[in-house]
């Protein structure tokens, strides 16, 4: 598949692109400043348990109170019979709790005390007994084999349940008895801390974006991971060598002149995943929509004009639209309800060749995806899982101007693009000084919370960097002048 996946590291951010065929197909961002929760385990202490949703709202230390429902709790679901939160819950109560969702706009992180934990090869479940299989492993004597080996390999004693991944379809016993054991060693230390912790505390933190590529992105069809940075290279190399030697042969250090996004044209790529409008290269496009309720996706011919006839048209703009569309979904990670309004199309079989497009498109997609087909509005529902923030909601904000009708890039994102554009200028020109033009909002923010990375950028360029304001200036743009 020629996958390649660049790691852009900064002390502020880590950002990760995967590459497919040179196309940019999935983006991921990860501020020190808000790490994502997911996969986070906290001593939760019940703030308050609602009979009537059969839910409860959990502290585990953050701004809003977590939300747990019924459904999640395993002591509620054991042996088949579902018990009412009421009869399990009580406030004050602690529990260890795992974050399966982020806090999403108004929402408060999603909870489950069904605990998973993942490695490499394997997820490993104290709770369960039982041993899944990844459903991208198809062939059902190969499931088997692989259900038989963990069971044969587990520890004289130990309890717990494991989901075997993909990448495990060519591990050796070796492989999967140190993955095993890391697990079960590491639930055990978990358990110890519960047990001495205070309510609320943070009992395991997931590893951070760079290790996660490592662990959940790299593949056997992974053939290159470019990495800026030599102490996150080095931190790679070591985690890499100790867990999944396979990835650490095409693990590479990037210390060329020219930043690693702008070399591979990702940059650009950031760019247009902010934009509501995908122009296909037939003269068609799509817009994308996200709401708070739901993602639509809307696509139209614009100038496209195949010169056989209208439903020609319309059928081919749709077949164009639907590797847009997947791939788009990957790149924005737009998740939860998505409605896809395709250009109305007459023909049953133009329709069934485009939802059979569409569907094969999305099987590439990491994420669970479950598509119903066209509704009786001639609409596609589908689902995709969301558990992050989509792209735009990390790198954006509501516009002030318009009342949250749109959207402009924060100031802490302008910041970030300002930083950039000094070290690039920096590497190419020998100025004496670097002047920094921008917005009131975004010159307050250098002064205050993003001080001392402008600090650490003149140490390390060794020249130094004044900032002014420019009043006519809206909060996206900004100069870096020479002087």
């Amino acid at each position: 598949m020629n996958e390649q996946i660049l790691i852009n590291v900064t002390p502020q951010e880590t950002r990760v692109a995967v590459l497919e065929q040179g196309a940019v197909q999935e983006l991921h961002v990860e501020r020190s400043s808000n790490r994502g929760l997911v996969g986070n385990i906290y001593l939760g202490r019940v703030g308050r348990v609602l009979p009537g949703m059969q839910s409860a709202f959990i502290e585990i230390g953050l701004a809003r109170a977590a939300f747990l429902h019924v459904a999640d709790i395993w002591a509620a679901n054991k042996n088949g019979e579902q018990k009412p939160i009421e009869r399990i819950l009580h406030e004050g109560q602690t529990l260890v709790v795992q974050v399966i969702k982020d806090p999403i706009g108004s929402k408060g992180a999603r909870l489950s005390t069904q605990i998973s934990i993942a490695g490499r090869l394997l997820v490993y479940l104290p709770g369960e007994q039982h041993i899944g299989i990844s459903q991208r492993i198809e062939d059902e004597a190969e499931r088997e084999h692989l259900r038989e080996k963990v069971h044969q390999l587990m520890p004289e004693g130990e309890t717990g349940g494991f989901i075997v991944r993909t990448v495990a379809e060519s591990a050796t016993d070796e492989e999967l008895t140190a993955d095993i054991a890391y697990l079960v060693a590491l639930w055990k230390s978990i358990v110890e801390a519960s047990r001495t912790a205070a309510p609320q505390s943070l009992l395991y933190q997931d590893l951070d974006l760079a290790l996660r590529v490592l662990r959940d992105l790299a593949t056997r069809d992974t053939e290159r991971l470019i990495v800026d940075s030599r102490e996150t290279h080095q931190r790679m190399e070591a985690f890499a060598g100790r867990y999944m030697k396979a990835s650490a042969g095409v693990l590479e250090h990037y210390h060329g002149e020219r930043p690693l996004f702008d070399l591979f044209a990702v940059e650009d790529e950031v760019g247009r995943a902010l934009e509501r409008r995908v122009d296909l290269k037939s003269g068609g496009y799509v817009i994308f929509d996200q709401t708070e309720a739901l993602t639509t996706v809307d696509v139209n011919t614009g100038a496209f004009v195949s010169g056989r006839s209208f439903d020609d048209t319309i059928f081919k703009t749709n077949l164009e639209a639907t590797l847009a569309i997947a791939r788009q979904l990957r790149l924005r990670n737009l998740g939860g309800i998505i409605i896809v309004d395709f250009i109305d199309m007459d023909s049953a079989e133009h329709r069934n060749a485009v939802l059979a497009e569409f569907n094969k498109a999305l099987a590439r997609d990491r994420t669970r995806v479950s598509v119903n087909g066209f509704s009786q509005l001639g609409l596609v529902e589908m689902t995709r899982k969301r558990t992050r923030e989509s792209l735009a909601h990390v790198l954006c904000e509501p516009c002030p101007t318009c009342n949250g009708r749109g959207e402009i890039r924060s100031a802490q994102t302008v910041c970030y693009e300002v930083l950039r554009e000094v070290l690039r200028s920096a590497r190419q020109f020998d100025a004496k000084e670097f002047r920094i033009l921008a917005s009131q909002s975004v010159i307050d923010r250098f002064l205050d919370e993003e001080s001392s990375s402008m600090t650490m950028l003149e140490d390390f360029i060794a020249k130094p960097i004044s900032l002014s304001v420019e009043s006519s200036y809206t909060q996206e743009q900004f100069d870096v002048i020479l002087v």
